[in-house]
């Protein structure tokens, strides 16, 4: 499987949240509270699942540190990785210990929720905000690169979670990434996010 699905790309497939104990409607969040909300997500650990176009579903351990910093840690006996951090995404295939594939993260919709400051409110950058009863979903992009893609974030509110977010390529090609209960405000060091430091390991 191409691991660049995990920001670019394959399924229009958005599974809906549901919240056992919880109000069948909820209200719709407001952009302010979700910008709020991302920017005080400094860390995040948690299991994450990935639907990809061709109906191949992953899973794996997911590791956030903001801003700018990703490890999607594929559950074993896949060795694929995902990391980005110093402005770069790497993709380390599992079947093989060569370089990894490299591209610049502003190139990625996945950019617009590691930056420093988020603000949904900024002039184009959201493109959908909408309530389907159970949650809300902001769609986004970058103002400047549309054809980067857009990235779809579905939260629940009481308190605000982010739960899922979806992935649409400039090809129309979608990926699902669904998140479980997330650990936040943990320390996540340097090593964890360091494209060197893997490669080093994996020549070893």
């Amino acid at each position: 499987m191409d691991r660049r699905t995990a920001f670019l790309a394959p399924l229009a497939l958005a599974l809906p949240v549901v919240m056992a104990g919880r109000p069948a409607l909820a209200d719709k969040i407001s952009l302010n509270t979700l910008s709020k909300y991302l920017n005080d997500l400094s860390t995040v650990e948690t299991d994450f699942t990935q639907i990809n176009g061709d109906g191949s579903v992953s899973t794996g351990k997911l590791f956030i540190r903001r801003p700018g910093r990703v490890r999607f840690q594929y559950a074993p006996p896949d060795r694929s990785l995902v990391l980005a951090s110093g402005g770069n995404v790497a993709i380390f295939d599992g079947k093989s210990n060569s370089a990894p594939e490299q591209y610049p993260l502003r190139r990625t919709p996945l950019n617009l929720i590691l930056a420093q400051n988020i603000d949904l409110g900024k002039a184009r950058t959201v493109i959908g905000h909408k309530e389907d009863g159970t949650s809300t979903r902001v769609t986004a992009q970058d103002p400047e690169h549309p054809e980067y893609g857009t990235i779809e974030l579905v939260f629940t509110g009481g308190p605000t979670e982010l739960r899922q977010w979806v992935i649409t390529d400039d090809l129309g090609q979608q990926t699902t990434v669904i998140l479980g209960e997330m650990k936040k405000g943990g320390r996540l060091g340097d090593s964890l996010f360091s494209i060197p430091v893997e490669m080093s390991k994996r020549k070893g």
